[in-house]
């Protein structure tokens, strides 16, 4: 048996308070580091701010040279597995001048594998990283993952113990508290900077739509002898139907309907360039197929491959009451007169598809009464609850009951019967029409 004098006991207890003391004065600094952390990362929303604040407490915490957080999105890919994609990437520095360290995909994917804390006493060594390629200034990583739920959103990474030193379970402890008590706050800020920049989206979209609303027709043009209405209703903020009037040269109006391929942003900036493009031809005072294969052409080879244009052109002459048309693969369109009701059409495919088509075109006069309807396939193509289109015979059923009405009076009624019809529905397609009745 061992016998301690009372000076050994001395000494061994003095150690051991001075062991005591030494835990607790780090376990104050902890606290004191949380507590400031957390007061810190509270006071704002911004993640690059919210990261940067991390990433300083957590270098000062452990003593580390540079550390960084990289927020990560979780995807399926091709094999099942998950895939990161770095959104931010935040780093800080108590290192001086010495080359920035980066968190690579390596350690994001073992994080999705693993979900706990990593340390690398020696990345040259570590047989778990074989064949990464380290930045030659990356000695030691702890490295600690950011959960919310058990998924992971985020790596918290420092680099690089100062003084040559390695991290031990300390550092790993605590950084592991500053990531999990980051998760939350960390998360909520990145969603409140994607929610400031979807609302800036939101704003652009907004204006866009507002644009071009302005780019069709505010009102009917003045044409003696005629009245005309249009109206176009976009299923989506932004459309990719458009009609227009355009007085030309010789006395004549030009009055067409088009209907871009799909819905929504590309559609209506697709409508907007095609709208250039056949107001350029008008302006030209060709005769309206010419217009429509010139158009075809520009648009072959302005447009992608996947995107095409249907459209109806026409020229109506008051003087003459000649209303010679084009139709590119439209939908016909109706002219009600004396004799019952006839399909305006003519020969050629859809515009921005084939460079070589060629468009034919066909006229027909006008008498008091007659109702010409152009219309867009949203009309036709319309469906109730159990799926039933509104067709093109509810369309003449409609107009020929208010044929005698005004204009603007037969497109109320269309445009009411597309909506009794779809009741509460969503509209899948922008809908468009345009009503031409001689007085």
């Amino acid at each position: 048996m061992v016998s301690h004098t009372p000076m050994q006991q001395n000494h061994d207890e003095l150690a051991e308070l001075r062991r005591e003391v030494g835990q607790l004065r780090r376990a104050v600094q902890e606290l004191s580091t949380l507590n400031d952390l957390s007061r810190a990362i509270g006071a704002s929303l911004h993640s690059d701010e919210v990261m940067q604040t991390i990433i300083s407490r957590s270098l000062k915490a452990v003593n580390a040279e540079q550390g960084v957080v990289t927020l990560v999105d979780r995807h399926r890919s091709n094999s099942g597995g998950f895939h990161a994609n770095t959104l931010v990437r935040a780093a800080g520095s108590s290192a001086g001048n010495r080359g920035s360290f980066h968190a690579t995909q390596a350690l994001i994917g073992w994080m999705h594998l693993n979900k706990k804390p990593l340390s690398i006493a020696d990345t040259a060594t570590d047989a778990r990283f074989t064949g990464v390629a380290w930045d030659a200034n990356t000695r030691s990583v702890l490295c600690v993952p950011l959960l919310i739920k058990s998924e992971l959103t985020g790596v918290l990474a420092v680099y690089n113990k100062k003084g040559g030193q390695q991290f031990d379970a300390d550092d790993e402890r605590l950084l592991a508290i500053i990531a999990s008590q980051s998760a939350q706050i960390v998360d909520n800020a990145r969603l409140y900077e994607e929610e400031k920049a979807l609302s800036k989206i939101r704003e652009q979209v907004r204006l866009t739509a507002e644009i071009q609303a302005h780019l069709l027709p505010r009102m009917a043009p003045r044409i003696e002898g005629y009245e005309i209405a249009g109206r176009s209703v976009a299923a989506q903020e932004m459309g990719g139907d458009y009609f227009d009037y355009y007085a030309l040269p010789d006395g004549a109006w030009s009055v067409a309907l088009g209907d871009v391929s799909g819905k929504g942003l590309p559609a209506s900036l697709l409508m907007a360039n095609v709208q250039g493009v056949i107001r350029m031809l008008s302006s030209l005072n060709m005769e309206p197929a010419e217009v429509m294969n010139r158009a075809n052409r520009l648009l072959c080879h302005s447009t992608p491959p996947a995107k095409f244009v249907t459209f109806f052109f026409s020229t109506l002459d008051p003087a003459s009451h000649r209303l010679t048309y084009s139709n590119a693969g439209h939908t016909p369109t109706f002219h009600f007169h004396g004799g019952g009701v006839s399909r305006l059409v003519t020969r050629g495919a859809v515009l921005g598809m084939i460079e070589t088509l060629v468009c034919q075109q066909d006229a027909v006069t006008l008498a008091p009464g007659d109702v010409v309807v152009i219309y867009s396939d949203g009309v036709t193509e319309a469906v109730d609850a159990a799926e039933n289109e509104f067709g093109e015979q509810r369309l003449i059923d409609v107009v020929s009951r208010h044929r005698h009405a005004s204009a603007a009076e037969i497109l109320d009624a269309l445009f009411d019967a597309v909506d009794a019809h779809q009741f509460n529905q969503p509209q899948y397609d922008d809908t468009t029409a345009v009503v031409i009745r001689r007085t």
